[in-house]
């Protein structure tokens, strides 16, 4: 038996394909869904596994895939981040490529760092680009910023050296007294990440690492645990970024090579379908509660970048992630995505999502905000009867709760809005499937 989950921001899903030992022939699929439980995600899978009346004991592989990463990157839910680096390279997170996308836009607001500057340290070193020390590090005032970043809540801390992807000499030593004089918090260095040149990618695949460490973390050995605990005899394995599957033990020490662990199968999947109706040339659009993802296929194969950004558009230079990932672009666009109004009265959708709880205002769960979901019930492009399968009836009364905030600073009925609202997300969609196709030259 083999058996595969995945955990979005919103759903958790489960496959289990049975066969034949001898034959090797498929003899019966199953399928699962069940929300997404963001205070334990473990908990989501069991409750899959349990409604597939799945024995762990009888399965022989193990795989899962997650959007938790990518979630925590685009939502900035994630751990309090500090960064140690070069002395005069404190900035280069702020200073990034000096490029702005929307060139024209007098009124661009640059993307802040996940790690801000009163959080970002410095030390005494220097490599030159053939990693021969040309000063040696002094660590001298570790304590100091340890001091500080206690004082200050820090959770994870990222360590990005000058020229370390040739010799990490210096960051193998600072990592080592970090971690006896600073043992509670997570640390994570450059060199166990990438070993590519480009400062300001490389220091900021560390940060994005280092702040998801401590959630991907707890929740890789929860998961663990619990599956042995309920019978699970194999060790699972988790889907990276690439395509590839990995252990638990090894994703723990790079989390960030889970950035597109969910959205990687969803890519591969559509690459059966297509070989399995003979069409070669596909776009795949994953749209989950969260996100939504899309990649070209060309001749039945997908692209491997190491160019790869998350909240990349037209008008935002994104964040990169120097690791190998599949070609792909996602948005902070789903389902459970928040209709919002600015100051100045333009609605937006996302990136906030209402998640699986409280979820969007038609589970009836406590949610006050307006989503995309909301939309298509009020539209009826989502029939009351099927609504979740047909397991929920939506909220109508606290739907209408959650729409009046909008229709008065708009002045619209919430009909005009929930239209509105599909037309935003859906311009937004659309924005991303032409980053991977035409805007390529596709």
């Amino acid at each position: 038996m083999r058996v595969a989950t995945d955990i979005g921001g919103t759903f958790t899903d489960l496959v289990c394909l049975e066969f034949d030992e001898k034959s090797g022939k498929a003899m019966g699929i199953k399928v699962a869904k069940s929300g997404t439980t963001p205070s334990n995600f473990e908990e989501g899978v069991l409750d899959t596994i349990q409604k597939a009346n799945i024995d762990l004991e009888q399965i022989d592989f193990f795989a899962h895939g997650t959007t938790l990463v990518i979630n925590a990157l685009t939502e900035r839910k994630g751990s309090k981040t500090a960064l140690i680096t070069t002395k005069g390279f404190r900035d280069v997170l702020e200073i990034a490529r000096c490029n702005r996308p929307d060139l024209f836009n007098f009124n661009f607001i640059k993307q802040p760092p996940f790690v801000p500057r009163y959080l970002r340290f410095e030390v005494e070193e220097r490599l030159n680009y053939k990693g021969e020390i040309i000063k040696d590090l002094d660590s001298s005032n570790l304590e100091s910023i340890i001091k500080r970043c206690k004082e200050e809540g820090v959770q994870a801390l990222a360590v990005c050296l000058l020229h370390a992807y040739k010799n990490p000499v210096h960051e193998v030593s600072l990592v080592e007294k970090l971690t006896k004089l600073f043992p509670n918090v997570e640390i994570i260095a450059s060199y166990q990440i990438t070993r590519e040149w480009r400062e300001y990618e490389r220091t900021n695949s560390t940060v994005l690492s280092a702040y998801v460490l401590p959630i991907a973390k707890k929740y890789l050995n929860n998961l663990e645990e619990k599956l042995k605990a309920k019978g699970l005899k194999n060790a699972p394995y988790i889907m990276q970024s690439n395509g590839g599957i990995t252990s638990v033990n090894d994703i723990k020490t790079n989390p960030i090579t889970m950035v597109e662990s969910g959205p990687a199968s969803g890519v591969f999947g559509a690459i059966a379908l297509g070989n399995a109706i003979n069409r070669k040339d596909l776009i795949v659009l994953d749209i989950g509660g969260t996100t939504a993802k899309c990649a070209l296929i060309e001749n039945g194969q997908v692209k491997i970048t190491t160019n790869y950004k998350i909240d990349h558009s037209k008008t935002q230079a994104g964040y990169p992630i120097q690791i190998p990932v599949i070609d792909m672009v996602e948005i902070g666009n789903g389902g459970g995505s928040i209709a919002w109004v600015d100051s100045g009265g333009k609605m937006h959708v996302g990136p906030k999502s209402a998640g699986a709880i409280p979820g969007p205002a038609a589970y009836g769960k406590g949610g006050k905000n307006l989503t995309v979901t909301d939309a298509n019930v009020i539209l009826g492009r989502i029939h009351q009867n099927y609504f979740l399968g047909g397991e929920l009836k939506p909220d109508y009364k606290n739907i209408n709760e959650a729409a009046e905030p909008l229709c008065k600073k708009m002045n619209a009925t919430k009909e005009a809005i929930a239209r509105g609202i599909i037309k935003i997300a859906n311009a937004n969609m659309i924005n991303a499937l032409k980053l991977i196709s035409v805007n390529k030259g596709r």
